[in-house]
C-alpha cells in the first residue's frame, strides 16, 4: 500500500523547513496527553466561523454524544468489556475514535454526555489538526500520531495565522488519514470497519478521488474571515456528511426495473428484473458499522384498480443467502449474553424490512454463529452481499399473475431503502426513532398491461 508519510516519524513543513514529529499511537497513546493540551472547538470558532458551524452539524463532532453511540457504549460495550477478558480492550478502545480527547487524557470510561466533560467534543477540531501521521503499514484502530500545541496541521502553504503556526502536512489530505478511524479490527482479528480498505479497491481510488473529495469538498470561500484570512477558490468544507445525511444517501443506490413482457394475461407468468447500482459511494453500501445498518430492495405491483401486490425476491442459491432475504428470524441473542439475561430469545433480525425483500448486507456473526450488532463480538462473517463501488446487481421477481388481477395497466415500483439501525434493536434499547426511520435512496417505476 502507498504510504503518505514516514510513519513513526512524520515529516511536515513549516516555512520551508523540515520538521520531524515523533509520537506514540493506538493503545500506547492512552493517557499520554492532557485535555488542556488541546484547544476547544469554541476557541477555533472565533476565527473559523463557517467551518466551525459546519463541523457542529456533522457526526464527527457528535461521535460521543450521539444517542446510539452513548447507549451502545454504556449499555453494551462497557459492561461486556468489564466482564469478559477477550473484549476488555474496547473499554478504552471505543473512545480512541469516539472520544479521542478522553482516550488520550486517560479519562476512561468517560462520564456520560450529560456530565458535560470534554469527552463531549468528540472528534474535535484540534484533535484532527494535531495529527501528524500514523504508525505502521495500515491505518486502523486510532493509530494516528498526535502532536498538540502551537503548530496546527493543515494542507495549505503560504498562509499565516495570528493565533497559531501552520504546518503544511499532506497527510491531512490523504485517505490514510481517514483510515485511522474508519478501519477497525476487533478483538477476534476481524475487519469490522474497513471503509478505507474498501476505497483502496474502488474505481474512485484508481482515479485519485479520495475520501475528503466527497466528504469535505472544495468551494470558494475564506476559512478565517474573522482574523483577516484570505479568500481562496478551494477551501475544504468541513461537512463530513455521510450515513446520517439524507442528501448524501439519496441517489447513492440507484435502481431500475423492467418486465419480461409488456403485455400479459391473468394467470400467466412474468419476471421483473431490478438492477441496483452503487452509483456514488467509493466504498461498499452499507459501510462502516455495517453490522447495524440495513439497505433493502422493496418491489410492489399495483393493478389498474389500485390493488397492491408485494413481490418477494427470487433466491439465487448462494451459501448464506438466507441472511439476505428478509424474514421473521430472530437474531442478536448475544445482547442477552452481554446484559446477562437468562433465556433471552433474541430480536427480529430484519426489523421493519418486509419479509421476502432483498437485503444488501454483510452479516456479523458472534462466536456462536449468530448475527450480532456488537462489532467487538464479531468472530466471523456471513456472505458479503453489499453493493460495492459502481457495482450493479440484478435481482429477479418471478410472479404468477393472480386470476382476479384487474385488466389494464399494472405499475411496478422498485425502491431501495436505508435504515441506520435495525428497528428491533433500536426499539429494545430505546434509541430515538430518527435512527430507524427509513430513507429512500432510489426509486423507479415500470409498467405492463394485463389484457381483458
Amino acid at each position: 500500500m502507498k504510504r503518505t508519510l514516514v510513519l513513526l516519524t512524520s515529516i511536515i513543513f513549516i516555512g520551508g523547513a523540515v520538521i520531524l514529529a515523533a509520537g506514540v499511537a493506538g493503545d500506547a497513546a492512552l493517557g499520554t496527553q492532557a485535555y488542556e493540551n488541546f484547544e476547544s472547538d469554541e476557541v477555533c470558532a472565533e476565527c473559523h466561523v463557517d467551518i466551525a458551524r459546519q463541523h457542529e452539524q456533522n457526526l464527527m463532532s457528535q461521535s460521543f454524544t450521539h444517542e446510539w453511540d452513548e447507549i451502545e457504549y454504556y449499555e453494551l460495550a462497557l459492561p461486556h468489556a468489564e466482564r469478559i477478558a477477550k473484549v476488555a480492550g474496547i473499554k478504552a478502545g471505543c473512545m480512541g475514535c469516539h472520544a479521542p480527547l478522553a482516550f488520550l487524557a486517560g479519562d476512561i470510561p468517560p462520564k456520560k454526555p450529560s456530565e458535560g466533560t470534554r469527552a463531549n467534543e468528540g472528534v474535535s477540531c484540534d484533535l484532527c489538526h494535531s495529527i501528524t501521521g500514523f504508525e505502521g503499514d495500515v491505518p486502523f484502530n486510532f493509530n494516528f500520531i498526535v502532536s498538540p500545541g502551537e503548530i496546527k496541521q493543515g494542507v495549505r502553504t503560504g498562509t499565516e495565522s495570528p493565533h497559531h503556526k501552520i504546518a503544511a502536512n499532506p497527510f491531512l489530505g490523504s485517505a490514510e488519514f481517514c483510515g485511522t478511524c474508519h478501519n477497525e479490527k476487533d478483538p477476534w482479528g476481524q475487519w469490522v470497519k474497513a471503509t478505507h480498505l474498501e476505497w483502496q479497491k474502488s474505481p474512485q481510488a484508481k482515479a485519485g478521488i479520495t475520501c475528503i473529495d466527497c466528504h469535505s469538498p472544495k468551494a470558494a470561500g475564506n476559512s478565517a474571515p474573522e482574523s483577516g484570512g484570505a479568500d481562496h477558490s478551494d477551501v475544504r468544507q468541513h461537512l463530513f456528511h455521510g450515513a446520517h445525511d439524507q442528501g448524501k444517501l439519496m441517489g447513492a443506490a440507484e435502481v431500475r426495473i423492467h418486465p419480461s413482457t409488456t403485455t400479459a394475461k391473468a394467470g400467466s407468468n412474468l419476471v421483473l428484473t431490478a438492477t441496483v447500482v452503487n452509483a456514488k459511494a467509493g466504498h461498499a453500501i452499507p459501510s462502516g458499522s455495517a453490522e447495524e445498518r440495513v439497505v433493502w430492495l422493496h418491489v410492489v405491483a399495483t393493478d389498474s384498480k389500485g390493488r397492491a401486490f408485494h413481490l418477494p425476491v427470487d433466491a439465487k442459491g448462494f451459501e448464506g443467502e438466507n441472511f439476505t432475504i428478509a424474514s421473521d428470524t430472530l437474531a442478536y441473542q448475544d445482547i442477552g449474553d452481554i446484559k446477562q439475561l437468562k433465556d433471552f430469545p433474541g430480536l427480529k433480525r430484519d426489523g421493519q424490512v418486509p419479509a421476502g425483500d432483498r437485503i444488501f448486507r454483510l452479516p456479523y456473526l458472534d462466536p456462536e454463529g449468530r448475527m450480532t450488532v456488537a462489532q467487538w463480538n464479531t468472530a466471523t462473517f456471513g456472505p458479503d452481499y453489499r453493493l460495492h463501488p459502481l457495482e450493479a446487481r440484478n435481482e429477479t421477481f418471478s410472479w404468477t399473475l393472480p386470476s382476479d388481477i384487474a385488466a389494464g395497466q399494472v405499475t411496478v415500483k422498485a425502491e431501495v431503502w436505508y435504515s441506520r439501525l435495525v428497528a428491533s434493536v433500536a426499539s429494545y434499547l430505546g434509541i430515538p426513532n430518527e435512527e430507524v426511520t427509513p430513507v429512500l435512496m432510489g426509486v423507479h417505476e415500470t409498467h405492463f398491461t394485463v389484457g381483458g
